[in-house]
């Protein structure tokens, strides 16, 4: 019987976490070992995480379990790209090791990916817990500790609407590792049309955008996880706000644009982005680096700019916006000016 998920989880010397994971998928796995794989990716540990993955490989029975050790640490973001590319099964779903998702969620998961054969795309919606407070985080564009407020659990609609409002009303929720399963075969195909998007810290964007424009889209109405919010792993790296902010959104709302998004929805994104980027990131990276903030900072400047020309003269559509229906409306509509 040909497998149908890989269950994949990138790792770098947080043995411990991964072990909790570990034992948490040996449990939330069982009844469906025919229908699942298991993939760890080490980037190269120096604690003992070999030790754990041996431990689990010979505990979890009856599940196809694989493992790979990098000779060298990649970066976070290549090592989790090893993981997509690295499934030979239908779909993909990456998890982080340190991510708290309901015993629930599988089933869930292949429930769906059974019925729905040209789905592409699946956002399992999720909750948020600050780190240090332990209070709740959504995004302030949703009411309700969930980052996802569509309700598309159906597979219909338009996949690229569906997409286009979930990340104009957070783009933290498309970008959070645990919460999306990818075809495999169209997440392998975005990658060779943008190799470098490797190098990008929001290249997760870029992915759950191009399967979205080739597919059916399903977001979970409940919630299925949680994310620990101030303890993502951009935040311990220079320059990573500053890049995010005014480098790499861009860079992946043009990718968006060059296969298959619209220019006013390019336009559009360009706009919103400038209006929400924070500026005491860039003071601050203009204290540290003066010439590599004003480098990234000037071309952003020039093609917001630009946008926001074509946003004015264009008739107003509002994407993520419309205060008189509900989302479920929103993104089943073919919104005729957004193709």
């Amino acid at each position: 019987m040909n497998k149908l998920l890989t269950i994949a989880i990138p790792t770098y010397n947080r043995a411990d976490l991964l072990d909790k994971q570990l034992e948490w998928l040996s449990q939330a796995i069982k009844g469906y070992e025919s229908e699942c794989e298991i993939f760890v990716s080490d980037n190269c540990s120096s604690d003992h995480t070999q030790e754990i993955i041996q431990k689990w490989q010979e505990n979890i029975k009856n599940v196809n379990f694989k493992s790979n050790r990098h000779i060298e640490n990649l970066g976070v973001m290549k090592n989790i790209m090893y993981c997509l590319i690295s499934a030979k099964t239908k779909y993909v779903w990456t998890i982080g090791d340190d991510d708290p998702i309901q015993d629930r969620a599988i089933g869930y998961v292949l429930d769906k990916l059974k019925k729905h054969q040209e789905l592409s795309l699946l956002f399992l919606n999720f909750s948020g817990r600050n780190k240090i407070t332990g209070e709740a985080v959504h995004p302030p564009t949703i009411v309700g500790n969930r980052w996802f407020d569509v309700d598309n659990e159906d597979g219909t609609g338009d996949g690229k609407t569906i997409f286009e409002y979930c990340l104009t009303k957070s783009v933290g929720a498309v970008i959070f590792l645990s919460s999306s399963i990818y075809r495999t075969d169209l997440v392998k195909r975005a990658l060779q049309i943008w190799p470098n998007a490797i190098n990008n810290w929001i290249s997760l964007a870029y992915l759950a955008g191009y399967c979205a424009a080739n597919g059916k889209v399903i977001v979970s109405k409940e919630t299925y996880l949680e994310c620990i919010v101030g303890v993502s792993y951009w935040q311990k790296e220079e320059k990573s706000a500053l890049l995010m902010q005014y480098k790499h959104i861009p860079e992946v709302v043009l990718k968006l644009h060059e296969n298959g998004y619209s220019k006013r929805f390019y336009a559009q994104m360009m706009v919103q982005n400038f209006q929400q980027v924070n500026l005491k990131v860039f003071l601050g990276a203009l204290r540290r680096w003066p010439i590599s903030a004003i480098q990234t900072v000037v071309p952003f400047l020039a093609v917001v700019s630009i946008s926001a020309v074509e946003v004015m003269a264009a008739p107003e559509v509002k994407i993520a916006e419309c205060h008189h229906q509900t989302s479920s409306q929103i993104v089943r509509r073919k919104n005729n000016s957004v193709s």
